[in-house]
């Protein structure tokens, strides 16, 4: 497989679960500014949409939108208990994380990159961004992972989004739940090597 990446992007969730699933991938980093790979080819002839992340499976299978991409890598080892089993009510309860994390706290935090974005704007998305962690952090109290105590492809994707809200200077002092899931997921092995491939800092 390989996955298609910026770095500290999105695509750092899907790294991730690539990493705890324990599969084989190859690493294929992406200039989303020109839509370029490091060896100068288009990107948009491997995703038209121009997106991070892209996983082109072992059958060149093209999968785009990371909470697929990321169930799709749970899915072929279910023992690592990655994803609940399919149809299962726990399966859609990771649905229900994956999307609200997607559309509250992706869609949310995401245009604060934009440095065209007047300060003004920068605030609404921020504030929407933080009411929706304080939901988060109530929502971990008495649990280690989003899921309870299985970590599972929807904490590598919080875990960004966390991130993220940190390099954007979001106060999340008051948010303990979410500090302590912070520094849990971060403190997984195979967490920091996807950070350390990217050439991130080691958590």
């Amino acid at each position: 497989m390989k996955l298609y990446y910026a770095p500290g992007a999105c695509s750092l969730s899907p790294h991730i679960a690539l990493l705890e699933a324990g599969l084989p991938y190859d690493l294929v980093k992406v200039d989303l500014r020109a839509k370029k790979l490091e060896n100068g080819d288009d990107f948009l002839k491997i995703n038209p949409k121009g997106q991070v992340p892209a996983l082109v499976l072992d059958n060149g299978e093209l999968v785009t939108e990371g909470p697929v991409i990321v169930q799709r890598i749970a899915d072929q080892v279910p023992a690592k208990n990655l994803a609940p089993g399919r149809d299962s009510a726990e399966r859609y309860k990771l649905l229900e994380w994956l999307t609200y994390i997607n559309s509250e706290l992706h869609k949310n935090i995401g245009p604060l990159f934009n440095p065209a974005l007047s300060d003004e704007a920068k605030g609404v998305f921020k504030d929407r961004a933080m009411g929706k962690f304080k939901y988060v952090d109530g929502q971990l109290a008495g649990s280690d992972y989003l899921m309870g105590k299985q970590f599972t492809v929807a904490d590598g994707y919080l875990f960004v989004m966390v991130r993220w809200a940190e390099s954007m200077k979001f106060d999340l002092s008051g948010l303990n739940n979410l500090l302590a899931y912070r520094d849990r997921v971060a403190a997984r092995p195979k967490v920091n090597e996807a950070l350390v491939k990217e050439g991130l800092k080691a958590a």
